[in-house]
This record gives structure tokens, C-alpha cells and sequence, in this order.
């Protein structure tokens, strides 16, 4: 397998009182910035999944990819995005998907989700504290024509939905083991949950 990983970035941050979630600092570094130094290592390539004005991840330094289809339909359009972004480097055979406010994603996400694809059109998504986490996940780039079609022509918007038609294996991971004993896919939503991870950030090397 050739990998490339999608930092999904896409989400308005409603609860968020319309800050951008990705660019809220932890320890003095973005969300996203933890997001890309935990899963650029894993893969071959790294871009981010966005909409509007690509030069406020200018920092970041990697590909900024819009969405394929309009109307903020949701992260399957980021994943679909990803997709047709990973076929167009003509170097990949999947993406590897996450969420720029899932800070804490294990360093051995990829490995795991790898290890877990049973067939070319086979699909691995992640799961932790009894929770399948949809966008956590490892896709086959050769999906992109179907996925296409649910979404547009289907009207569908569900990720599992979409992820049983090919075939799904849930991966667990466990909490963590250092201190924290946090949830790697904790998910920041609120700034209750900022305040959260603030406190697990703190106690994890950057």
C-alpha cells in the first residue's frame, strides 16, 4: 500500500462559536499542527481538506485541497476530495483520514488500520470507548467513482452507510496508557472540550 493522510478540516465549528477549530492552540501548537505531526510520520504525503481561503493554513505548509462538491454536505465530501487529490499524485493506493480536531491520533493509527484491509475494496475505520469513530479511517482511493455517485446521484450522506457496501473492519484502540488515560480520538467540539484537551496536552510530548 502506498498512503497518503487527509487532515479533514472542513467542518464550520458551529459549537465553536464559529472560531476555527483546527487553529486553536494547544500548548502553543494548532490542533491541526498536532494532527499532522502525529499522522505525517505514518503515511507518504500529507494534505489538509478545506474550504474558503486555503492561505490561513499557510503555516502548516502542505497541499490545501478543496471540496470536489459544493454545499458543505459533510466529511465524505473531504474524503472524496482526498481521493481524487491521492489519484491525481498517480503514487497512492489509499488515504488515510483524520480529523483536525481529533488532536491525540495514536502513532500507530496507519499500522493498525493497515493491518486490519482484507480485500482491494476493503474499508478500516477506528473505534475507542465503545465508539466507531467514522472519519478515523483508511480508504481505498479506487472508491472515489462510487463514493462520487452516492453522494450526488444517491443523495447519501451516511459514512457507514457508504463504508458496508465495501466492506468495514473496526479497529479498537484502547485508552491511553500514559497518564492522561485519555481517549486518542477525543473530539473537540466546545470549548468546554478545548479546555479538556488543554489539560491532556499538557502532559504529552508535542
Amino acid at each position: 500500500m502506498k498512503i497518503a493522510g487527509i487532515i479533514l478540516a472542513g467542518g464550520q465549528s458551529r459549537r465553536m462559536g464559529g472560531r476555527e477549530k483546527s487553529l486553536l492552540e494547544l500548548e502553543g501548537l494548532t490542533q491541526l499542527e498536532w494532527v499532522a505531526k502525529r499522522l505525517g510520520p505514518q503515511v507518504q504525503a500529507l494534505a489538509i481538506n478545506a474550504n474558503g481561503d486555503a492561505s490561513r493554513f499557510q503555516s502548516a505548509g502542505l497541499p490545501v485541497i478543496a471540496d470536489t462538491i459544493g454545499g458543505h454536505i459533510g466529511p465524505l465530501a473531504g474524503v472524496l476530495a482526498g481521493m481524487r487529490w491521492a489519484q491525481s499524485q498517480d503514487a497512492f493506493t489509499h488515504i488515510a483520514t483524520g480529523a483536525a480536531d481529533t488532536p491525540f491520533i495514536p502513532h500507530n493509527f496507519v499500522e493498525r488500520l493497515t493491518n486490519a484491509i482484507e480485500s482491494a475494496s476493503h474499508i478500516a475505520m477506528a473505534a475507542s470507548n465503545g465508539r466507531i469513530h467514522p472519519v478515523a479511517a483508511l480508504w481505498p482511493i479506487d472508491l472515489a467513482n462510487d463514493l462520487e455517485q452516492f453522494l450526488t446521484v444517491e443523495n447519501e450522506r451516511k459514512i457507514l452507510v457508504f463504508a458496508k457496501r465495501h466492506g468495514l473492519n473496526e479497529v479498537v484502540f484502547g485508552l491511553d496508557s500514559g497518564p492522561t488515560g485519555h481517549d486518542p480520538f477525543f473530539n473537540i467540539n466546545t470549548p468546554d472540550d478545548l479546555a479538556i484537551a488543554g489539560e491532556i496536552a499538557a502532559d504529552l510530548p508535542k
